[in-house]
């Protein structure tokens, strides 16, 4: 289930709830991050199911090459875990469970077809990030009736979706690359996808009533993600983009701490930023990738 990685998907609600106006319910709010506790830890599993024969070569110490865990078991774990994701996002609204399927469904095609694939393979896990983000905006539904009324903003819940699409498709992309490395090219794409993501959340952290705090998340991210990637972009080997990819994922919660903060402030990004504590520590215990 990759442990470390499920509080950036926590992350994901909590900057949605805050996009939302954290005016709705903690009943709701903790039905989400069970939603998608269900649907990143069901996508994880489900992954392993369908490479099962090609980390037999690869990377025989994941837990189904390694005899730990069966196919057919890890089967019915992921199954009922998407299950468990769906169902949780009913509970909230028509809407959550729209968004919850949506994910669902783009994780078993990521897993099965998609990753395969340059081009799709980023985009569709792109796709289930950002629609992760919009699940977390779904606690209040009425955010997304008014989605034309006001034009064009930057902090638009519906253009922010592109931001978990771009950064996403960046740690994908440069993630071919983890066993045997990867290309140069890959890596300079990646590195220029992560420079227009910090370009978009300037703008949002510019426009913001909590300009000064979201700034500083700003800076932080840049700190974090542009070393590893700029690393791997010049020196492709192995080593280097399995750094990157383990920073761009636990990043993914300053990600989100950037954008909580844009909308309800530095405290609530600092809330949100303590689950980077939290994966740190699991990434002690259990693997990212």
């Amino acid at each position: 289930m990759r442990p470390p990685n499920i509080p950036t998907a926590w992350a994901d609600i909590l900057a949605g709830y805050a996009i939302a106006g954290s005016s709705a319910s903690i009943s709701s709010l903790l039905w989400l991050l069970l939603a998608t506790t269900g649907l990143y830890g069901g996508g994880v599993v489900f992954n392993d199911v369908f490479d099962a024969e090609l980390d037999a070569e690869e990377r025989p110490e994941r837990p189904i090459p390694r005899g730990t865990v069966s196919s057919q078991e890890a089967t019915i774990l992921g199954g009922f875990l998407l299950t468990v994701g769906v169902f949780a996002a009913s509970q909230v609204s028509g809407l959550s469970l729209v968004l919850a399927s949506l994910i669902a469904a783009a994780t078993l095609i990521y897993d099965s077809i998609a990753k395969h694939h340059a081009l799709f393979g980023p985009l569709t896990m792109g796709f289930c990030r950002a629609g992760n983000l919009l699940l977390g905006i779904s606690v209040l539904p009425t955010v997304f009736s008014n989605i034309f009324e006001n034009g064009f903003s930057l902090i638009h819940p519906t253009y922010l979706a592109i931001i978990p699409i771009l950064y996403i498709g960046a740690i994908t992309a440069i993630s071919q690359g983890e066993v045997y490395g990867g290309s140069r090219r890959t890596g300079q794409i990646s590195v220029v996808l992560m420079g227009v993501v910090i370009a978009i959340l300037l703008g949002c952290a510019i426009t913001s009533a909590h300009m000064i705090s979201a700034l500083l998340f700003v800076a932080l991210l840049t700190w974090r993600i542009f070393p590893p990637f700029v690393r791997a972009a010049t020196h492709p080997q192995a080593n280097h983009i399995r750094s990157a990819v383990q920073a761009g994922i636990l990043s993914l919660v300053i990600v989100n701490a950037t954008l909580a903060s844009c909308f309800a402030g530095g405290l609530y990004g600092l809330l949100v930023l303590a689950l980077l504590l939290l994966s740190m520590g699991l990434v002690r215990l259990f693997a990212m990738t």
